[in-house]
């Protein structure tokens, strides 16, 4: 019987199992960038070979659990912004939206100041409304983590594809970031620590290391460690401790 050997990059090991045209595996890694943009360097990121040292914060899901799979993070990004000049319909159907989202705001500031029992994750649906007055690359963000905000977490998860049923760490983060087009497959911890460029963005930051990787989006925490439960969302209502992390963002957001 052959032998399965999948290099290990911090959080983020290739799960094994079928990949899809989504993310592909080589050499027994995954390795991949956001699109060329000016002012990207793209700097190769040390590989080491280290486990998630979070991943009994994370609420790892048992072999037992079974979660749908998420859409393709495009589709997820893509549900924010319709193409092409709204018709009058669309024009109501959007203001009926934005009095939706207004009051899905009004009941998220509200679930964000108590966490949910048992850690810190955000009340409700897990999800956080779509922020206005943003450019359209961080309300995709947003949506793209919404979309598995709930998801399990497993280690290895959302790696051999970004579509899957469970996330880890960097897994969670690569999703996001795809969803908005600045991430073209999945990358470890240990790789995002290369993503984009050094320092805080406006609007997203990523926080990585060898080991553990997470951001904040729009000011919100988005993280595996520090959840409620198996199925506790991801959107955080407190700042974690950022000490011992490469801090990285994407220009002009």
């Amino acid at each position: 019987m052959g032998l399965l050997c999948i290099a290990i990059a911090g959080c983020g090991a290739a799960k094994a199992h079928s990949p899809t045209p989504e993310a592909a595996v080589s050499g027994g890694g995954i390795r991949s960038g956001p699109p060329v943009s000016a002012g990207v360097t793209r700097v190769p990121a040390t590989r080491r070979e280290v486990a998630d040292p979070l991943e009994k914060n994370s609420f790892p899901a048992p072999a037992s659990v079974h979660h749908i799979a998420a859409a393709t993070p495009a589709k997820a990004g893509e549900a924010v912004v319709a193409a092409g000049a709204p018709s009058d319909a669309e024009v109501k159907a959007e203001l009926q939206q934005m009095q939706a989202v207004e009051k899905s705001a009004r009941h998220a500031s509200s679930t964000r100041i108590t966490p949910v029992p048992g850690g810190f994750s955000i009340g409700g649906d897990g999800t956080i409304p779509i922020p206005t007055g943003v450019p359209e690359v961080v309300q995709k963000v947003v949506a793209g983590a919404n979309e598995i905000a709930d998801f399990p977490y497993v280690y290895g998860g959302g790696h051999a594809s970004f579509v899957d049923n469970a996330y880890d760490c960097s897994g969670s983060v690569s999703y996001a970031l795809a969803a908005g087009g600045l991430l073209s497959s999945p990358e470890t911890s240990g790789e995002l620590e290369s993503w984009g460029v050094p320092g805080p963005g406006r609007y997203i930051t990523v926080y990585a290391n060898a080991g553990h990787t997470y951001m904040y989006v729009d000011g919100i925490l988005y993280d595996t460690a520090g959840r409620s439960g198996i199925y506790a969302s991801r959107w955080q209502v407190q700042p974690t401790n950022n000490s011992g992390y490469v801090v990285r963002h994407y220009p002009g957001f």
